[in-house]
Order: C-alpha cells, then sequence, then structure tokens
C-alpha cells in the first residue's frame, strides 16, 4: 500500500476560514477508530449527547448537518404541500429548502435594518390559513426578537421554529438560541465556531416530538428502542432518513464542546478588535458595525460590516483580495434567487433585504487567525480608508 502525503503550499494568503483546531482531535479520533464502531450512535456521540444535555437541559439529536437537523422539523410538523413558512429571504438555502422538499412554500419577510433579523413587526401580516410555522434564522449569532415571535406564534396556533446554525452559545434574554422555539438547530459546519467539518443537530424543546424525532433520524426505524431493551426487535414505523453522523465527526466534535470557551473566548477578542478598528469608519459614515442588542447576548460568530453602496462594496473585496486577503460578501436574497421566485413568495416590500444583499462584507474570523495576520488585516483596512 502506497503511503499518500497531503502537502500544504505555504502561502501569505489570508482565508475568510480555518476550521477551528485544538490539537487533542487528532487523538480523538484514532480512539474513534480503536473502539471498533466508525457508524452513528457510538461512544462519542453519547458523550456529545450528554454533554447538550448537561448544557442545554433538553434532549438533542446530532445529525449529518444542520440541513438534515431542518429536514427533520418538517417532517416532525408533517408539512405537507401547500403548506407555508414564514422565513426571512436573507439566510441559507437550507432554511427553505428543507421544507420545500415538502411540498412547503417559502414566505419570506424582509429583515430589521438594525440586527439584519427577520422583521417580527412584519410577520403577522404575512400568516394566512395555511401558515404552518415561523423560523426566526438568528443571523449572524445575534438573537430575533423572540418574546414578539412566541407571541405571534401563540395567538394563531402554529409553530415557532429556529435556524440557530449560526447562534451556538447566544442567548435572549438570558436564555441559550435554540432553546425558545418548539425546535432549534445548530450547526457544526467547519465555518461555524464549533465544527466537525460536517455536522449539526437538532433540539427538542417540545416534549411531543421527541419519540418520533428518534425514529425519523433513525431511517424511520426504532431502533435507538430496540438497543436500549424497549422493544424485542426494531422495524420500519415511520418516514425517515439517515440522519445519524460518523463517529469521526462526533469525536473531532466533541473535543471542541469541551472546550468552547477556549474557542469563543479568542474569536471575541478578534471581534471586538474589529468592533473597535471599524468605529472611525463608522463616525464618518463610510460603513456601518454590527449592532447587538442590550438583552443579546451574541458568539463573536461574525463579524461584517456594511457599505453604503455595491460599488464601494466592491472595491473594498478588490482591495483586500489584492493584499491577499480574502473578505466575501454573503447571501444572494433567496426572495430573488431562480428557485426562491419558482418556490416560494415575498410580502411586502424587501427593501433592507436587497440593500445587505449588495452591501455586506464578511471579515475573516476564526480561531487559528495568528496575531500577525489580524495585524496584517487590520493594517490593510486603515490603508484602504485612508487612501486619497
Amino acid at each position: 500500500m502506497t503511503d499518500l502525503k497531503l502537502k500544504y503550499e505555504k502561502t501569505n494568503t489570508i482565508p475568510f476560514n480555518k476550521p477551528s483546531f485544538l490539537g487533542d482531535e487528532i487523538s480523538a479520533i484514532e480512539n474513534a477508530i480503536n473502539l471498533g464502531k466508525l457508524a452513528g450512535d457510538g461512544y462519542y456521540t453519547h458523550k456529545c449527547n450528554e454533554w447538550f444535555y448537561k448544557y442545554l437541559n433538553r434532549p438533542v439529536l446530532l445529525t449529518t448537518s444542520c440541513t438534515s437537523a431542518l429536514e427533520m422539523m418538517a417532517i416532525l410538523l408533517d408539512i405537507k404541500p401547500g403548506d407555508e413558512i414564514i422565513m426571512p429571504s436573507y439566510t441559507f438555502v437550507s432554511t427553505a429548502n428543507a421544507f420545500v422538499l415538502r411540498g412547503a412554500v417559502p414566505i419570506f419577510v424582509d429583515i430589521r435594518e438594525d440586527t439584519l433579523n427577520i422583521n417580527e413587526e412584519l410577520v403577522e401580516e404575512a400568516i394566512t390559513p395555511k401558515t404552518k410555522a415561523i423560523i426566526a434564522v438568528h443571523y449572524a449569532g445575534v438573537s430575533c426578537e423572540m418574546d414578539k415571535l412566541k407571541e405571534i406564534a401563540s395567538k394563531h396556533n402554529i409553530y415557532l421554529l429556529e435556524d440557530a446554525a449560526q447562534a451556538f452559545s447566544s442567548m435572549y434574554k438570558h436564555q441559550l438560541l435554540g432553546t425558545i422555539g418548539d425546535l432549534g438547530t445548530y450547526s457544526f459546519h467547519e465555518t461555524k465556531n464549533i465544527v466537525c467539518g460536517e455536522g449539526g443537530c437538532i433540539i427538542i424543546n417540545n416534549e411531543n416530538f421527541k419519540d418520533r424525532a428518534e425514529i425519523i433520524r433513525e431511517k424511520g426505524t426504532n431502533r435507538s428502542k430496540f438497543f436500549r431493551g424497549q422493544v424485542d426487535k426494531y422495524t420500519w414505523v415511520d418516514v425517515g432518513s439517515s440522519y445519524l453522523p460518523s463517529e469521526l465527526n462526533t469525536s473531532y466534535l466533541y473535543v471542541q464542546l469541551e472546550n468552547y470557551k477556549t474557542i469563543q473566548s479568542k474569536r471575541m477578542e478578534i471581534w471586538n478588535k474589529y468592533y473597535n478598528i471599524f468605529e472611525k469608519y463608522e463616525l464618518e459614515g463610510r460603513i456601518r458595525r454590527p449592532f447587538i442588542p442590550e438583552h443579546c447576548q451574541h458568539n463573536a460568530h461574525m463579524f461584517y460590516i456594511i457599505f453604503n453602496s455595491l460599488d464601494e462594496r466592491t472595491n473594498f473585496i478588490d482591495y483586500l483580495k489584492s493584499n491577499n486577503i480574502y473578505a466575501p460578501f454573503h447571501y444572494i436574497p433567496l426572495h430573488s434567487s431562480p428557485a426562491g421566485e419558482k418556490y416560494g413568495r415575498y410580502t411586502g416590500n424587501m427593501t433592507n433585504t436587497n440593500k445587505i444583499g449588495d452591501t455586506l462584507v464578511r471579515m475573516p474570523l476564526f480561531y487559528n487567525l495568528t496575531d500577525e495576520e489580524l495585524e496584517k488585516i487590520i493594517l490593510t483596512v486603515n490603508k484602504y480608508f485612508n487612501r486619497k
């Protein structure tokens, strides 16, 4: 057998993201291999489940991705063709796709100008007899206005869901995001704060969903009950799919969870440096920095800046790129995408969504960003804004 070695080229390029790596992940992966079970629901999956139960005080099921967790949400809600789901347009495609796969119609609502989250004041007018749920997407780890959304959902007897893909450890009025709606999700994709390459979880806040969620995640079988000795054999009992992550993924994830405070502390340090550096340029009216409401605690998932025009954003991105720094924009709003126009519709105008889609830039922010790299970014930013 020929040994294959990965070769890394050293460059001076600073990427937008590098997956967080602490060092102990390699030993955990080796241990998972030595334990002899790489398929889902092994030693490390159970360790992660225990960790989350202590942290969130409610059941969590790990999944292959946050997309998988969102798809499980749609199945749990018995989404049928023609059902409507209210959500922001400024989000990742999975938020909509998971429900479109079940035949639902995404109803896109504009975002707030300050937090870039769904505008809670526009949600109620989008509700119809076909509305099944509201999805709160916590952009950049900053909470939506959950009290208002809960009030609306309760009034109209519809579900409130949380796409907290970017919001692990963030809080709304001292309550962890993902634990407020009927169901929540986290992402552990390599671009998130806590990672395992590809991975996610569904958070069960409504006890009525607990047993069925377990079945859906296990290909529609009652296999988990069999292993617990609750049934003498397992069989196909419901719809479902294979949503269990590999032990290779969960072993990496467990190390990250055990050290999440270290990761979060470093990210917050970088976030705060950006926030201070860009203050001058915000006061000059050239950009806008993230807004964090007093009752929200964010997780330093992302540091973005908002320019006044598409041209200004393009010039900034190009200047950084010419200096080997990658700072990308984010979503193309779903309501204006080909699939969004085909499968969904929007209510009212999308003024803020359209503007943010043209003017937002994300700065490099990851745990292993070095002091030297951050210094280069800051110097380059200052040079750009101080050009004649």
